[in-house]
């Protein structure tokens, strides 16, 4: 080991002589082959039950039936969490490449592979320097951006308004109000008599 620890120093550490840390890597644990080891006959399983059979797991939480602590616990407060509205982050050091006077929007930074995936707008960070004025479309820019942008002779301008996702117009979007009926044309049922028995 000491003459191969050797030779790994001399060459470097290289695709063919890429091993574990020495102990790192145990042998297999031998069981069921006899009972000097301990690990013989029921190979650490115990006698009959679920848990000896192969395959006889159990799902985690699972406390044989009964209602499961997880479902005993009572669920208090609110999760923000689905209504949270995430940011694409771009950094003015990655603006670079956009040539002088160019419109930086949502659709030049995903042909630019800026961002991707999805998200509710983007927001500029001050993060290195910008040296040419740019036309910034974004939600959301940082104070140190702001600056930045236009002290290079940028603008910053609001974002053009997204369509609607299911591609409907928002008129059609918008449910036609029903026209309220005057008590005169409402229809009055006849009421009913009860009849005595005789």
């Amino acid at each position: 080991m000491k003459s191969e620890a050797k030779k790994e120093k001399a060459t470097g550490l290289r695709l063919h002589n890429l091993r574990p840390r020495p102990g790192a890597r145990h042998r297999v644990q031998r069981l069921g082959c006899g009972e000097s080891s301990g690990h013989g006959k029921t190979s650490g399983k115990g006698h009959k039950g679920q848990k000896a059979r192969s395959g006889g797991s159990l799902r985690l939480g699972f406390e044989g039936g009964q209602m499961p602590l997880i479902r005993r616990l009572p669920k208090r407060g609110f999760n923000n969490a689905a209504f949270h509205k995430r940011y694409a982050i771009v950094n003015l050091s990655e603006l670079a490449d956009f040539k002088s006077g160019s419109i930086v929007n949502e659709e030049s930074l995903r042909a630019a592979n800026l961002v991707r995936g999805n998200f509710y707008g983007i927001k500029i960070l001050g993060d290195g320097e910008l040296k040419h004025g740019l036309t910034i479309q974004a939600e959301k820019v940082s104070t140190a951006a702001r600056e930045k942008i236009e002290k290079a002779g940028g603008t910053i301008a609001a974002p053009e308004a997204k369509a609607p996702r299911n591609g409907a117009t928002e008129a059609s979007a918008e449910k036609p109000k029903r026209a309220a009926r005057s008590p005169a044309s409402r229809k009055v049922k006849p009421k009913k008599t009860k009849v005595g028995k005789k």
